[in-house]
């Protein structure tokens, strides 16, 4: 049996294949291309077809396809066999560096948001290859950017690669004012934490509500939750060690860095969590772990749920997105380090992280806004919707030394002051994980826990990028025309602490004064769900950072702001039909058949018994009818306003009544419902319970 070293990556055609199978100026050709951006030449592209095409043969594969990322928030691909005929009749495998580096799907379905017209429906697919190509089952998947015909990007992996080319660049700029001139690259990089449930297959196809929206909209809680945090860290449970295993090498042989597995705070729910890597290929990988924890999980009898709130009264998934910025040669930009020069340095880096995020919270907020995660922020085991930032007592006392020039109290006393040659030192790591804050410092990279568990990262990592590298581009310019550039340093970061230490909060996020503090006295944004939040997309100082930048075209961010905000509506209408069909077809007629039920064996009773009063029989049928009756008027509203949809004026005011109308109707129909639960015998009750689905794992 093969070790883990030897099968790690066995299927992904990664620089261990490419240099034993390539011509060493093929070779190095490709690696500029990669490395430096360099443009990639149509005979490069030939050779390395060839390679990749008689690797993948090797390893059994008999199609290929561009694997894209659109804006549905999940992945697409399209199968091309490498049969080409021959003139004997035969076939023979063909693939060419045209077909690697250019396709041409059907780009009509895909959601556009009006940046294509319907005989413009062809877009492009264009190999990336800074990621590298894998086989999954018998197909080569070339990971690649997709785009419309008229140029415009129709995914998330384009502006994500614009992010960080433009963090790249102005990084860069800052560096080389720090006297590096070798630096050529500075790459962003992500360790994104995955949370998700697991739950039997059999339970999962009795619930019409997780099969068509991945979560339950009925269910009342069972006499035991997460109360006792034993689930935590627990025991794993021997079905889902099984799952574990099998997932790690499915995973690991496509090279992802799986690292760490455990169980989660809430019964049935369980993390992963990788080793970093460069925040495109993280967010590739990402996109692929999730996909395979589906597939694993068919395979043990188990369905995945990813939806960020499966389950009310319990703790929701996340995906808590590790972010950092290094060089080419390694250099973490993030760490404090250990000499006064890299202490300058850091700190400048850190106030352009603490600018970015106090001047783009909406953003923030924006790049994590979905139906789902709308029901997770701001309950107890999530980050608020308000953004703000946790530093640990010693960086925050190190920015008001530096804020009010006094002595900084750390492991030595002296005046603090910005130059190179005179800077306290202090630990690297002397943070608590303040586990309530949504944007915290934890050593040498910030952890955004905003993050639902079934988002791409690729949305808040894009947002990330470029608002620091917009406080990067400011501290550039200015510092470029500085005449001393110790005293222009010092005065800059100052008045950075000064205008942003409204974003700084050490306290426990989770606590309703500091919402009011945060909104009422800091005036920080509190955007509690996605139609609150995605219209300022559109705002003029963010379209003008993001168009900037070139990150986005004013055309994509529009088309973005209508494609999330559709989506948010029709995640939330799915949800109020299927609540409508299963309070009228399964759960009204379960109680009024135990009602009829319990009426039934009262009769009985008094046949046989005249004199008894059945009181509790009386009372148990009055409160199963009115709960019936309430049913029955809550989906009969949930129904009157769901008309009210199609008749807004546009994609805003839709979400406005999604979240004003529908989604308070649904609340209100849910709660008699659980209630008839607890009042209904479990064999009349038509659909697995909160009890069977959260404990029934062996």
């Amino acid at each position: 049996m093969s070790t883990v070293p030897e099968y790690f990556g066995s299927m992904v055609f990664d620089d261990r294949v490419m240099r034993a199978s390539l011509s060493a100026d093929v070779y190095q050709s490709l690696r500029k291309t990669i490395d430096e951006g360099s443009e990639l030449d149509i005979g490069v592209a030939n050779a390395v077809a060839q390679a990749m095409k008689d690797w993948a043969v090797g390893h059994g594969a008999t199609h290929f396809t561009h694997w894209f990322q659109p804006l549905t928030g999940i992945t697409a691909e399209k199968h091309d066999s490498f049969i080409s005929p021959a003139p004997d009749g035969s076939v023979i495998m063909e693939f060419s560096g045209k077909e690697l580096i250019k396709g041409e799907p059907d780009a009509s379905s895909f959601p556009s948001g009006g940046l294509r017209a319907t005989f413009e429906a062809r877009g492009y697919t264009a190999w990336d290859p800074t990621s590298y190509a894998f086989i999954k089952g018998k197909t080569l998947c070339i990971p690649t950017a997709f785009c419309s015909y008229g140029g415009h990007a129709l995914d998330k992996k384009t502006p994500l690669l614009r992010s960080m080319e433009a963090l790249s660049h102005e990084a860069i700029r800052i560096l080389r004012l720090f006297g590096n001139d070798t630096v050529k690259r500075v790459v962003s990089s992500v360790g994104p934490e995955q949370e998700y449930f697991l739950i039997t297959k059999e339970m999962y196809e009795k619930r019409p509500d997780l099969r068509f929206t991945g979560r339950t909209l009925f269910g009342a809680r069972p006499p035991k939750g997460q109360e006792l945090s034993d689930h935590y860290f627990g025991v794993i449970k021997p079905r889902v060690i099984a799952f574990m295993e099998d997932l790690n090498d499915e995973l690991w042989k496509l090279g992802i860095l799986a690292k760490t597995e455990h169980n989660e705070v809430a019964p049935a729910q369980h993390e992963l969590a990788p080793i970093y890597s460069t925040t495109n290929i993280a967010t590739d990988h990402n996109q692929l772990t999730m996909e395979i924890m589906q597939k694993v999980a068919g395979r043990h009898g188990l369905v995945c749920l990813l939806h960020e709130k499966p389950f009310a009264g319990v703790n929701g998934s996340g995906k808590h997105n590790n972010w950092s910025i290094a060089t080419d040669s390694g250099q973490n930009l993030l760490s404090p380090g250990e000499t006064p020069y890299e202490n300058a340095q850091f700190l400048l880096f850190l106030c352009a992280v603490i600018k970015a995020v106090d001047d783009y919270q909406d953003l923030l907020r924006l790049s994590v806004a979905t139906a789902g995660n709308d029901h997770r922020l701001g309950a107890n085991e999530a980050p608020p919707a308000v953004i703000s930032m946790f530093l640990g007592d010693e960086l925050n006392a190190v920015l008001e030394a530096i804020e009010t020039d006094t002595p900084y109290k750390g492991s030595e006393r002296m005046q603090m002051k910005l130059g190179v040659d005179v800077l306290p030192k202090f630990n690297r790591d002397n943070t608590d994980r303040n586990r309530t804050s949504p944007f915290a410092f934890t050593g040498n990279k910030f952890e955004f826990r905003m993050l639902g568990s079934s988002n791409s990262i690729a949305c808040a990592n894009i947002m990330l990028n470029a608002a620091v590298a917009e406080s990067l581009r400011i501290y550039a310019d200015r510092l470029e025309k500085a005449e001393d550039f110790e005293t222009a340093l010092h005065d800059m970061i100052k008045k950075t602490i000064k205008d942003h230490r409204r974003i700084i909060f050490n306290g426990n996020g989770y606590d309703e004064a500091w919402i009011k503090e945060a909104v009422c006295e800091r005036g920080l944004l509190n955007y509690r769900t996605t139609a609150d939040a995605m219209p300022h997309i559109l705002d003029e100082k963010n379209v003008k950072m993001l168009t900037g930048l070139k990150v986005f075209t004013i055309d994509e961010l529009r088309s973005r702001r209508d494609i999330m905000l559709e989506n948010y509506c029709k995640s939330v209408v799915i949800e109020a039909n299927t609540m409508v069909d299963m309070a009228r077809m399964q759960i009204a007629p379960a109680v009024e058949a135990y009602a009829a039920e319990i009426a039934k064996a009262a009769s009985a009773k008094k046949d046989i018994v005249p004199d008894i009063d059945c009181g509790y029989e009386k009372a148990l049928i009055k409160k199963l009818s009115g709960l019936a009756g309430e049913i029955f008027e809550k989906t009969e509203k949930l129904e009157t306003a769901l008309m009210k949809v199609p008749g807004a004026d546009d994609i805003v005011e839709e979400g406005y009544i999604i979240r004003d109308e529908i989604l308070p109707v649904m609340s209100e129909l849910r709660a008699p419902c659980d209630k008839a639960e607890l009042l209904t015998a479990k064999s009349f009750w038509p659909f697995p319970t909160y009890q069977d689905l959260l404990f029934g794992v062996d």
